[in-house]
């Protein structure tokens, strides 16, 4: 997106709209030109007369011809865009911010901890280090949500547990009597991880206190802070470092992150909010 004005929507069609879980969407979109963006970062999504919301792509990064968001209902526009059918056309900016360093998580074992719709950014992050497989020891993904209904994404689940290098391990709150995997909150699949923490990296996306826990765990663990990678969602509303209220200590989340190292911000205020 180079040279291109980041305040101007690219008029994008919505292409389909997939039921992830009964509160979570995918929307496949087209922009009517390539649209590049790299794993992590965010783009925000205008609805004309509706208003505006930043996401970050949940498709492959390797893509420029289409691009997917997936959106839980939480507010005004992502309930309006929950009632899409399909063939409307958004406006899409950006992209904007700071994405996964990769070039750190290469020739490294990658353990991964997402909760609920924190999958959304990981599954970008996932497509993008199985295309470059070769490059990495191998990816443990540890996944939480709150019962096996809100359990998103099943076919790619599937996908990657075939893939060699890549182990997945899932966990609900509440289970019922379809569940066969582990019952509780994300963290306590971290006692099951085989990783060499001196070989490793981590990262962790999801709502804040799935993130404080998961990041108190992994020091418990032995990761070093700056071996923790986290994905801040504050309010990125202008999403170009000037409104302000995405701010955590002197950083703009939304232009000096969304991806942090946990040592550059353990020490900033209400990071967990």
């Amino acid at each position: 997106m180079k040279g291109n004005n980041i305040y101007k929507p690219v008029k994008a069609k919505v292409r389909e709209v997939i039921d992830e879980s009964p509160t979570i969407k995918s929307f496949v979109l087209e922009p009517e030109r390539k649209f590049y963006f790299k794993t992590g970062q965010f783009i925000e999504v205008a609805l004309d007369g509706i208003g505006e919301a930043p996401f970050t792509p949940s498709s492959s990064p390797l893509i420029a011809e289409q691009l997917e968001v997936t959106v839980m209902k939480t507010g005004h526009v992502t309930e309006k865009m929950h009632q899409m059918q399909g063939g409307e056309t958004v406006g899409i900016r950006g992209p904007f911010g700071r994405g996964y360093p990769l070039e750190k998580l290469y020739g490294k074992e990658v353990l991964i901890i997402g909760g609920g719709c924190g999958f959304a950014p990981l599954r970008s992050l996932l497509y993008n280090l199985e295309a470059e497989k070769e490059k990495i020891k191998k990816v443990t993904f540890c996944y939480g949500s709150k019962n096996p209904k809100e359990c998103i994404y099943e076919p790619y689940i599937q996908k990657l547990r075939n893939i060699n290098e890549f182990e997945v391990m899932r966990t609900v709150d509440d289970a019922d009597e379809t569940w066969t995997e582990e019952v509780g909150v994300a963290t306590v699949l971290l006692d099951k991880v085989d990783v060499n923490i001196n070989e490793s990296v981590a990262v962790v996306v999801g709502p804040p206190i799935m993130m404080k826990f998961s990041v108190q765990k992994l020091e418990e663990m032995g990761y070093p802070d700056k071996k923790i990678y986290l994905s801040m969602e504050k309010n990125m509303s202008c999403a170009v470092g000037k409104c302000g209220h995405c701010m955590m200590g002197e950083y703009f989340v939304c232009k000096d992150g969304p991806v942090f190292r946990y040592d550059e911000i353990k020490d900033k205020p209400d990071i967990w909010k």
